[in-house]
């Protein structure tokens, strides 16, 4: 064969090489075509494929009037992808750091830091599993990108001449989003927030800087425009967008909206390809909560508690408005209080101003409660309001046999009080005069079971149901008949031996001034939708009737007997403070003795009553006959700082009904009822004294 020519072997052998060579690509084709194509595929579709949410704008809380009460401020998380920063965009960062309110140094950290080592993907973030802070990074632990005077230079080494700076705390995973590890370890960093409460004009401006890599994502921010005011009714949302009490846990379900998402396609520098989104699904915003709450009546409510604070420095205090005819609360204020827009910055030991003490704690009413065993005496026929019944007794034989024995029933308080020697008195005199023993004898009139069965249906003993969120309402204390002892009926009826809520009390006198029916106290009148149409209105609601009409219209009379402004005679109120002159008020005053842990010489320790802590309280309304306004005014312990023996609800409570009374005279339009007065209407029925 000619020297030009390649020998058969090597041409066979070559051949089988190439053979081979195209056998084995095609064995590999057919391999990733047919046995890991779908595993190829879920891996391709992974890496392309994003979800992009759309946060829905939670709905706002508005008053009665449609003032903004809480609303949701939009906002730009800013972040960086340090990947796709460029050398030449160095010069704009200070602009950017000034935008956003940060140091530089801080902003250039975070910019340049590309890629989170795996020692610092392993310890805990600062604070967290330790007594101190992070330990010092490894010089090499951290890659920088871009030399930058004073942080570092290309491949983590120090610039010469300058401190390494320390590695920073592992990325929370609200700051940091990081990709797949490399051969060492490390993460590359594809997110890195800057920060996330930008506002959108900021954000624009930012866009102008032309930053390669920094961009944003709309947010929401929860804010209550007015900070404190009605802080226990509109509750607060906190960092995490999560409702925690009032009208934003309560009313989520209208107010959180829902979010929406885009399905979409994203290339290699992870941008989305807008042109393969697959599908979309948009944001529906929330509902807006309308409320009875009236921001004007509420400032009132509030300037009135901080008087009180500053007055009389009590343990606590609470203040309710409601409109008597609806049950729909007016306004509803707490002392202490706190600022909605800084709810986190309470300390510890003053976190208890966070609770709606209006439902969750209860007290003592003392006199407020005798409205209980005179309605309930009236409405069962057993008396007038002329009856009469000697408030001189200190025993009584009650009607009634316990085991096969009458038992002799003792009228004097644990410790007597003194002054209620009034001697014979009517029905009428008994309210306005606020007797004890009077009303203790009424109680007996109409029995223990009957007595309780009354106390149950006024709404004591159970929750309101009023909308509470996150704290959770008390339904107070009222034992059943088979729990008392056998001065049981002779102190429940004066407000000893029972405990309540105020929003309990100021309930069960809406039962009066209702006209006998109990209505479930209301704070949500409407619900309406982000274009501010109708979803759904809220109405008066009916829990029972407990008293007729009429018995309502005569306790309405008594109740005005009250407020008598013939204060220290005969014939004087001990709620004369309240009086508003053109105006007939009804209510009652109340003064609670607080129970107290008292130590006996055998070293046992007991609850006993105090002579020095009182709750003292007013709760009522007017115009007496067409309630169009309740107060209640609960003040707990301010004798510390009361002048001596004023620390009754008729010198401590009234005359803060009496302030607000007459500020909500011109603002809501209430005026006095046409027609001969009450009281020479109760003087016909046989009130006289």
């Amino acid at each position: 064969m000619s020297k030009g020519f390649a020998s058969s072997y090597r041409i066979v052998l070559l051949a089988c090489l190439v053979v081979a060579s195209f056998a084995g690509l095609a064995a590999r084709l057919a391999w990733l075509q047919v046995y890991d194509r779908d595993e190829l595929l879920e891996y391709v579709e992974k890496a392309h494929r994003q979800i992009i949410v759309e946060t829905a704008r939670r709905g706002d809380i508005l008053d009665a009037r449609g003032n903004i009460l809480a609303t949701s401020r939009p906002l730009i998380v800013l972040g960086v992808d340090p990947q796709s920063l460029v050398p030449e965009d160095e010069k704009k960062w200070p602009q950017l750091a000034a935008l956003i309110g940060r140091p530089l140094p801080e902003v250039t950290r975070i910019l340049t830091t590309r890629f989170q080592s795996a020692a610092a993907q392993a310890r805990p973030p600062e604070g967290v599993g330790s007594a101190g802070p992070a330990p010092a990074a490894n010089p090499g632990s951290l890659v920088f990108n871009l030399s930058v005077p004073g942080i570092a230079v290309a491949g983590g080494q120090p610039a010469p001449d300058e401190a390494q700076p320390p590695e920073p705390p592992a990325a929370s995973a609200d700051d940091t989003v990081t990709d797949d590890p490399d051969s060492q370890g490390n993460r590359p960093i594809r997110w890195a927030k800057l920060s996330d409460d930008v506002l959108e004009s900021t954000y624009a401006e930012i866009l102008k800087l032309g930053i390669r890599g920094i961009y944003g994502s709309r947010a929401y921010r929860r804010a209550y425009p007015d900070n404190g005011l009605a802080s226990h009714v509109i509750g607060y949302v906190n960092r995490d967008e999560i409702p925690v009490t009032g009208m934003e846990a309560y009313a989520d379900f209208y107010l959180r909206g829902q979010a929406g998402w885009v399905e979409s396609e994203k290339d290699g520098r992870r941008q989305e390809l807008a042109q393969f989104r697959s599908r979309e699904v948009p944001a529906s915003d929330g509902y807006t909560v309308k409320l009875s709450i009236d921001a004007t009546v509420q400032h009132i409510v509030e300037e009135e508690l901080d008087f009180l604070a500053r007055k009389y420095q009590p343990e606590k205090a609470t203040i309710i408005v409601s409109d008597p005819r609806t049950g729909f609360i007016l306004a509803l204020g707490n002392y202490p209080s706190f600022n909605l827009n800084a709810y986190n910055l309470l300390p510890r030991d003053a976190q208890g101003a966070l609770r709606n003490i209006a439902a969750t704690d209860e007290y003592e009413p003392g006199s407020v409660f005798k409205i209980v065993a005179t309605a309930g005496a009236l409405n069962e026929g057993l008396v007038t309001p002329s009856t009469t019944f000697d408030c001189s007794l200190e025993k009584i034989d009650y009607d009634g046999l316990v085991n096969g024995v009458r038992k002799v029933r003792t009228l004097g308080l644990p410790r007597e009080n003194v002054g209620d020697h009034f001697g014979r008195l009517t029905v009428a005199q008994i309210i306005g005069r606020s007797s004890n023993k009077g009303a203790a004898q009424l109680g007996m009139l109409l029995g223990e079971q009957r007595f309780y069965d009354y106390a149950r249906a006024f709404g004591f003993g159970q929750v309101t149901n009023f909308p509470m969120g996150g704290d959770k309402e008390i339904h107070g204390d009222l034992a059943p008949v088979d729990r008392w002892d056998g001065l049981t009926i002779t102190r429940m009826p004066m407000g000893q031996s029972v405990a309540v809520t105020p929003l309990q009390i100021h309930q069960a006198m809406g039962v009066i001034a209702s006209g006998g029916v109990l209505l479930r106290p209301q704070v949500i009148m409407q619900v309406l939708d982000p274009s501010g149409g109708l979803v759904y209105s809220f109405r008066r609601t009916e829990v029972r009737r407990v008293i007729s009409e009429e018995t309502a219209r005569t306790m309405r009379l008594l109740l005005s007997r009250v407020t008598d402004e013939k204060v220290g005679t005969s014939d004087g109120g001990t709620g004369a403070l309240a009086a508003i002159p053109g105006f007939d008020v009804a209510g009652k005053t109340g003064t609670g003795n607080k129970l107290e842990p008292v130590t006996l010489p055998s070293g046992k320790t007991v609850l006993r009553y105090s002579d020095k802590h009182h709750v003292a309280s007013f709760v009522g309304f007017f115009p007496a006959g067409d309630p169009q306004v309740a107060i209640s005014v609960i003040v707990n312990d301010a004798d510390a700082h009361a002048p001596a023996g004023e620390i009754t609800g008729g010198f401590v409570a009234a005359p803060s009904f009496k302030h607000i009374g007459e500020q909500l005279i011109p603002y809501l339009d209430i005026r006095p009822v046409s027609g001969p007065p009450l009281r020479p209407a109760l003087a016909m029925e046989g009130g006289t004294r």
